[in-house]
């Protein structure tokens, strides 16, 4: 990452497109030279690399782009010491026509802080894929992320669809408002792709050349209209992944829909939500949903601060979003006031750190929305700036 930034910032006039696989790794390489631009300036100025770079293929590949060029260092520092790097992307490489990389579904809560860097360049989803098989591309490429329809591609591999048990219910921001990620039951027929219908959510099963046999690649999708004979789809949320304290859950969806409606109070403060993660703390009776917050400050917050009551409000906000059974809930006292626990600066690097220490994939990261692992929960902990719960029952 290291070498790939330093030489994008060398040939600077020829990038014409930053992408990776995810919003979060994207997201991951404009932190990395927040926090390293002083470094790749001085290789630049003095045309040596640093000595911890030791991979012969990437010292080989220095060895010819890399000549000393004070002018581009200084060029390149007075654009990285300025106060914001609001719109730096745009600055930096002055080129760039988009920024490519998948930016919906569970990647839509990075859309915020990608565009908070980007200074207006696109944001582009132009395909939808998965380890099993190349899953969809994006025939409106200039769509916002909360928009993209996915055409499915058939002849990639067989795909198979088992209905569940509710529609999805989207709103006016074309977020999900609420999906039963349960089949209809265990022996619910799947259906095959020309038989789908509009508004439905399916669950996907592939079948592929590699030896893939009704596997359940474990999202839920929505198909949102027709290409021609060939159905669109919309992600919805992963299978299984829920947050509870009783014998309530709460989906993906569910939660992202509540807090896309509880971080619009912070906007006016000059704070954007960078990430966020959940956990049922159980530890005492009633249980509590907790929620950990990442902010940064933009460009014109003149250092204000975090306005206690602000954030109160937002947990009351995320409360009465969520569904029905968990607002009653509230209000029978089986489950306690919401809490916001905001994280300072970095944390959610920390955390991507840990689980790919632990073996996942860098390019395919996600943070997770329902935290399980205690050694996670510590390094969210550690980090708490400050603690806010819901003042008043949910109506």
């Amino acid at each position: 990452m290291y070498c790939q930034l330093l030489f994008g910032l060398i040939q600077r006039d020829e990038v014409v497109m930053i992408g990776s696989v995810f919003a979060s790794g994207v997201l991951r390489g404009f932190k990395f030279l927040e926090n390293n631009w002083q470094e790749l300036c001085s290789n630049i100025k003095t045309g040596q690399i640093s000595d911890w770079i030791t991979d012969s293929g990437c010292k080989n590949a220095a060895s010819v782009i890399l000549k000393p060029n004070p002018e581009l260092a200084d060029l390149i520092e007075n654009i990285c010491s300025c106060k914001s790097w609001e719109g730096i992307i745009r600055k930096l490489w002055p080129r760039t026509k988009y920024i490519g990389t998948i930016c919906t579904g569970a990647m839509i809560q990075y859309t915020a802080e990608l565009e908070f860097y980007c200074g207006g360049i696109p944001l582009v989803s132009g395909f939808y894929a998965c380890l099993e098989g190349a899953v969809g591309i994006n025939l409106e490429l200039l769509s916002k992320p909360s928009d993209v329809s996915y055409t499915f591609l058939p002849n990639s591999v067989y795909y198979e669809f088992v209905p569940v048990k509710e529609e999805c219910v989207t709103n006016s921001q074309n977020l999900v408002e609420s999906v039963e990620t349960k089949s209809s039951d265990e022996d619910t027929e799947p259906v095959e792709l020309v038989n789908v219908k509009p508004g439905q959510c399916y669950e996907l099963l592939v079948t592929s050349s590699t030896g893939l046999y009704w596997y359940r690649v474990g999202d839920i999708l929505m198909v949102t209209a027709f290409h021609n004979n060939t159905p669109q789809f919309r992600f919805v949320v992963r299978e299984n992944v829920a947050l509870g304290v009783d014998v309530e859950r709460t989906s993906e969806a569910d939660l992202l829909k509540a807090v896309t409606e509880a971080k619009t109070l912070v906007d006016p403060l000059g704070f954007i939500l960078t990430g966020y993660t959940a956990y049922g703390d159980t530890s005492s009776t009633p249980g509590h949903y907790v929620i950990f917050w990442e902010l940064k400050a933009k460009e014109g917050n003149n250092g204000k601060e975090l306005d206690p009551q602000v954030m109160e409000e937002c947990c009351s906000r995320i409360e009465e979003s969520l569904h029905f059974t968990y607002r009653m809930y509230r209000k029978e006292n089986i489950i306690a006031a919401l809490e916001i626990r905001v994280v300072k600066q970095g944390t959610f690097e920390a955390l991507m750190d840990y689980f790919i220490s632990r073996g996942a994939s860098l390019s395919q990261y996600k943070t997770p929305v329902c935290i399980k692992s205690k050694e996670a929960l510590e390094i969210l902990d550690s980090r708490v700036i400050g603690k806010f719960f819901s003042p008043k029952t949910p109506m």
